[in-house]
C-alpha cells in the first residue's frame, strides 16, 4: 500500500484521523492558536516554525503546505476527528525517516492536540490508531516520538502503550541534537 497515493482512514468509537484538507482550518485554528497546547507541539528539524498560528490565513497556509508536502511524498499530515463532538481537536504528522542516527528506519509521529485533549486517556486513544499501522504503512521497524519533560500526561500515554524513552539523540539536518523521544518497536 502506498500512503501517498490513497491515504487511509483510522478510526474507533471516539476519533477518526484522515488526510488533512483545506476546510480544517476553521477548527484547527483553535489547536493551533492555543498558547496551552503550543508547548507541547514538536517543532524539531521544522526549520524555525513554532507551530503557533493566530489567524486564518497562517493557519491555511499551513495546511496548503502540509498538502503539498504529501502529494510530494514528504510525509501525512492526518486531521484528528473527535466523532461525538464532530470537529478537529488536532493533527498527527507520520513519514518514514531515514537518517544517519538511530531514528533511520523508523515513522517518526508528531502529534499536535488542543490543550482539552491533553491527558492520558484521549492521547492514547489517539495513538493506538495510529502506531501499529504506521510501521506497515511507512514499512518501518520502528515508531519515534516526541513528548517533552513537562508532556506528563502524553508521556503516562506512550508508557501504557509500552513505547520507551530512548537515551539517542535525533539528529537534525543542520546537525542539532533533539531529546525526549520515545521508541515503540513492534
Amino acid at each position: 500500500m502506498n500512503v501517498y497515493k490513497k491515504c487511509p482512514i483510522l478510526e474507533n468509537e471516539r476519533y477518526r484521523l484522515r488526510l488533512s484538507i483545506k476546510e480544517d482550518a476553521k477548527d484547527l485554528l483553535k489547536t493551533y492558536s492555543d498558547p496551552n497546547a503550543v508547548p507541547f507541539f514538536n517543532a524539531d528539524n521544522c526549520h524555525g516554525d513554532d507551530f503557533y498560528y493566530t489567524t486564518i490565513e497562517r493557519m491555511s497556509q499551513a495546511i496548503d503546505f502540509w498538502i503539498c508536502a504529501y502529494n510530494n511524498g514528504w510525509f501525512v499530515r492526518w486531521t484528528i476527528i473527535d466523532k461525538q463532538e464532530e470537529i478537529a481537536v488536532g493533527t498527527i504528522e507520520a513519514f518514514r525517516r531515514e537518517s544517519n542516527d538511530y531514528f533511520t528506519d523508523c515513522c517518526l509521529l508528531r502529534l499536535d492536540l488542543h490543550s482539552s485533549y491533553e491527558n492520558c486517556d484521549d492521547i492514547a486513544e489517539i495513538l493506538s490508531l495510529i502506531v501499529s499501522p504506521s510501521i506497515q504503512i511507512f514499512g518501518c521497524d520502528k515508531v519515534a516520538t516526541k513528548a517533552k519533560h513537562i508532556a506528563t500526561e502524553r508521556r503516562q500515554a506512550l508508557d501504557k502503550l509500552n513505547f520507551i524513552l530512548s537515551d539517542k539523540k535525533l539528529i537534525g539536518d543542520d546537525g542539532t541534537e533533539y531529546g525526549d523521544y520515545y521508541i515503540y518497536k513492534k
